[in-house]
């Protein structure tokens, strides 16, 4: 059975590869530079399984674990961040939402088409003055009469934003800063009331369509709201933990993209009659980041085992976001710095991971607040 799952891991892991290398790579400028989100490739993960990996068979998903999750995410991240990031918000923030606190009726209706890549999903949280501070989230939701909720409110820093065919929506349904406090909802693309905002001209993973969601007395029946009402908040809590193994994962797969690049560069590059992987000051740079690699990659793993055995994974998952994120700056940094002044020109691929890995400091909880997460757990 150890053989089994091993050799299925190793084919995810070489046919996640080869797509990302023959499908992706020969657009990545072009994406990058125009600012496009590519739909289509979307939709051809979903024919690989990628779309709904964590989604159980039953679903029309591929009912596999964190482990070949995360070896999907590094390996589309290690060619193009901004495709690891949509694939990763599409799997861990809103089919999982769905899959973890969905009644059987809203996994039937939304997760075959999540899995499949026919509809792409988008996970609204952030709002423009309410970052980390959610809990004093503006966009409400207020029950009428006859039992339908109107949302009213924006979010911000959308994954998806314009172009998710559904979103899980986390709106206040009580008092600003109080407990249980906001609730989540599935909103589907055309519902009146529900519109796409600016999108974001970013610095980096400008592949991966960022924008705002707008609602303007959205009336949602009762029947989209995902679990109770006030526990909206605590259900997002629950989300990021495996979104912040997402992130890590995406970290780790842009650091093996910039190491890479620079450690064949520093073989082929020949200065003073030598190749400049043999001068010490390049090797023990090399020396150093591999080794930050495999650290970032022991505690994603580490937190990806412990999601698969269902245990607690809050501690584990801010660590591995934090120290991987952290890490893939500083890869992308010294990959610039070894292609020297090539490292700052489009030709080559180093200053794409460099502008992509800040991102994944900030995304889905910034290295600040996974500092946070990780002393008040070790404060216990």
């Amino acid at each position: 059975m150890v053989t089994e799952f091993i050799d299925n891991q190793e084919l995810i892991t070489q046919s996640v590869r080869d797509f990302a290398r023959q499908h992706i790579k020969p657009h990545v400028r072009e994406w990058d530079e125009a600012q496009f989100f590519p739909v289509d490739i979307f939709r051809q993960l979903g024919d690989l399984g990628v779309m709904g990996m964590l989604v159980p068979e039953q679903y029309g998903g591929s009912g596999l674990n964190y482990r070949a999750y995360v070896s999907a995410i590094v390996e589309l991240s290690r060619v193009c961040g901004g495709v690891g990031l949509s694939m990763a918000a599409h799997n861990s923030l809103c089919a999982n939402h769905i899959l973890m606190f969905g009644n059987e009726d809203q996994k039937q209706q939304y997760l075959p088409r999540l899995a499949s890549g026919e509809w792409i999903g988008a996970w609204g949280l952030t709002e423009p003055n309410t970052g980390s501070d959610a809990g004093n989230m503006r966009t409400t939701a207020v029950e009428n009469a006859s039992g339908d909720w109107l949302l009213n409110g924006s979010k911000n820093f959308i994954t998806h934003g314009i172009s998710g065919n559904v979103a899980v929506v986390i709106a206040r349904t009580g008092e600003p800063n109080m407990p249980h406090n906001a609730t989540a909802f599935v909103v589907e693309r055309g519902t009146p009331g529900f519109s796409g905002g600016k999108k974001e001209d970013k610095l980096g993973m400008r592949a991966s369509e960022t924008a705002e969601m707008i609602f303007d007395n959205c009336c949602i029946p009762d029947s989209q709201r995902l679990g109770a009402v006030g526990e909206g908040f605590v259900q997002s809590l629950k989300v990021l933990d495996g979104g912040r193994i997402s992130i890590a994962a995406l970290s780790l797969g842009i650091a093996y993209g910039a190491y890479d690049a620079a450690l064949q560069y520093a073989k082929e590059r020949h200065q003073f009659g030598q190749p400049i992987a043999n001068f010490q000051a390049i090797g023990f740079k090399l020396a150093d980041l591999a080794t930050q690699i495999e650290a970032a990659k022991l505690l994603t793993y580490q937190a990806a085992d412990m999601k698969d055995a269902k245990k607690n994974t809050t501690l584990e998952s801010a660590m591995a976001k934090l120290f991987a994120s952290e890490a893939a700056v500083h890869v992308a940094n010294e990959a610039v710095q070894i292609f020297g002044g090539y490292g700052y020109i489009k030709d080559f691929p180093v200053e794409k991971f460099y502008r992509d890995a800040k991102l994944c400091t900030i995304g889905e909880g910034t290295s600040e607040i996974q500092k946070l997460v990780i002393s008040r757990q070790i404060l216990k």
